[in-house]
């Protein structure tokens, strides 16, 4: 399963564009406290259209928290705009694969991607230094789709 970590949204329709794009990939949605909204904000369930029921999504209370119940040796890869190696050069087609987004006016902790370094992620472009959250999350996420198609011969 694909597992897509929101670290402490702060936007809720970006989150509710990102549960939709998670049901479309069959992935499930993590969202790590504090959020900047309410799960039952009305621009959350409105970006989310009738689709938020659906969504397989689960909150923690700390990146701590969810950290201990990932499987060891589980692929997890943090996006920023800060890394050098670009999304598609990651193996991100497996079967337990973890991607972590931070919150939209300050990306992931400095403390957190010094830790993970060799698992940073960007999307290189050009002209800008970043992208909508719930942009980035599509782009990374359906990069995820495509290698994991490639890996079991789906289309």
């Amino acid at each position: 399963m694909i597992n897509v970590v929101l670290y402490q949204p702060e936007i809720p329709h970006n989150t509710g564009a990102i549960g939709r794009l998670c049901l479309g990939a069959g992935a499930r949605l993590h969202l790590i406290e504090p959020l900047g909204f309410s799960l039952d904000d009305r621009h959350l369930k409105r970006a989310g259209l009738d689709y938020w029921k659906e969504v397989d999504v689960r909150q923690w209370a700390s990146w701590e928290a969810l950290e201990s119940e990932i499987p060891a040796g589980a692929p997890i890869f943090f996006l920023t705009s800060k890394a050098t190696q670009a999304h598609w050069d990651a193996p991100m087609g497996g079967d337990d694969v973890w991607l972590v987004f931070g919150p939209e006016t300050r990306g992931l902790p400095e403390s957190m991607l010094r830790r993970h370094a060799e698992h940073s992620l960007t999307i290189p472009m050009q002209g800008t230094r970043s992208l909508n959250l719930a942009t980035a999350v599509a782009i990374v996420l359906f990069e995820s789709v495509r290698q994991r198609s490639q890996i079991v011969g789906g289309a």
